[in-house]
C-alpha cells in the first residue's frame, strides 16, 4: 500500500510546483532587481530612492488613506455585523450575501461605476442640481479615492467580523447579564476581547490592499494624486525601470510585514 505521506506528497505537488511558479519566483526577481542596478551590479539606490521627498509624499498618502479607509469599514461593518448575529440565520445570510455580491464583479468595473457616480456631470450631481442643492466636486480628490477604498474592500472587513461575531456563544452573553452587567459593560468586556481575531483579520485584509492599490487612485484620483501603487506601476509599465519599481515594490512589503506584525501582535495580547 502507498504510504499516507507520500500520497499527502502527491496532493501538494501541484500546488507547490504553481507556489514556486507564481510566488517564489517573481518574488526571488524582485529582490533581485530591487537590490541591482542597470548593469546588473549590487546597488541600494533603489531603496535609498524612498527618502526622496516627492516618494515620501506618496508613501505616506499611501498610508494615511489606507488607514482611514480601514477605520471606515471597521465602523461601518462593526455595528451592522452586530445587527446581522441578532437576526435570524436565513435574514443574515440573505444581508451577508448582498455585501459579497459586488465582489463578483471585476474591481475595474465596479470602480468606473463609482466614477459615473462622483464625476461633475455625474448621478450624484445629476440629482443634487434636480432637488436645488449644491453640487459636491470630490472627483479626482483624496475623498473619492477613500469613498472606492471602502465601497471596493468592505466586504473584506464584513466576512472576518461576522464570523468572529456569530462564534460567540449567546450563553456568554447571558451570563454577563446574570452576574450584573449592563449591555455596554457587556460589550467592553465581553463582545469586544471575543471579536477580537475577527478585527485583526479584517484590517489585514483592507489595510494591505489599500496601501498597494493603484487602480482605483488612478480612476477616481485622475492621474493627479499618485500613491506609491501608482508610481510602482507606472515604473514597470511606463518608464520600464524594473530596477526602480522592485525597489519600490520591496520597501511596500516591507510596510506590509510591519503591519502583519504588529497585528499579531495585538491578537496575541488578549491571551497574555
Amino acid at each position: 500500500m502507498i504510504r499516507s505521506d507520500k500520497v499527502r506528497a502527491l496532493f501538494a505537488a501541484p500546488y507547490l510546483s504553481w507556489a514556486v511558479i507564481f510566488i517564489v519566483v517573481p518574488l526571488l526577481m524582485v529582490f533581485w532587481y530591487g537590490f541591482t542596478d542597470g548593469a546588473g551590479r549590487l546597488s541600494l539606490a533603489n531603496i535609498a530612492i524612498i527618502t526622496r521627498p516627492e516618494y515620501l509624499k506618496s508613501l505616506g498618502l499611501s498610508m494615511a488613506l489606507s488607514l482611514v479607509s480601514t477605520l471606515l469599514c471597521l465602523l461601518i461593518a462593526y455595528p451592522l455585523c452586530l445587527i446581522l448575529t441578532e437576526k435570524k440565520t436565513g435574514r443574515a445570510a440573505v444581508i451577508v450575501l448582498l455585501f459579497i455580491l459586488p465582489m463578483w464583479m471585476n474591481t475595474l468595473l465596479r470602480t468606473m461605476a463609482w466614477q459615473t457616480i462622483l464625476e461633475k456631470t455625474g448621478i450624484l450631481n445629476t440629482i443634487l442640481r434636480f432637488l436645488h442643492l449644491p453640487s459636491i466636486y470630490i472627483i479626482n480628490k483624496p475623498q473619492a479615492i477613500v469613498i472606492g477604498m471602502v465601497y471596493n474592500f468592505l466586504p473584506y472587513m464584513v466576512l472576518p467580523l461576522y464570523n468572529a461575531l456569530a462564534k460567540i456563544d449567546d450563553s456568554v452573553i447571558h451570563a454577563a447579564h446574570d452576574l450584573g452587567a449592563d449591555r455596554r459593560q457587556t460589550f467592553l468586556r465581553v463582545v469586544l476581547p471575543l471579536s477580537v481575531p475577527g478585527i485583526v483579520s479584517g484590517v489585514t485584509m483592507v489595510f494591505i490592499p489599500a496601501l498597494t492599490t493603484f487602480v482605483i487612485s488612478q480612476m477616481l484620483g485622475g492621474n493627479k494624486i499618485l500613491l506609491i501603487g501608482n508610481i510602482i506601476e507606472q515604473e514597470f509599465t511606463q518608464a520600464y525601470d524594473w530596477n526602480l519599481g522592485s525597489g519600490l515594490s520591496i520597501i511596500l512589503m516591507i510596510f506590509i510585514i510591519l503591519n502583519m506584525v504588529i497585528e499579531a501582535a495585538l491578537d496575541r495580547a488578549p491571551e497574555k
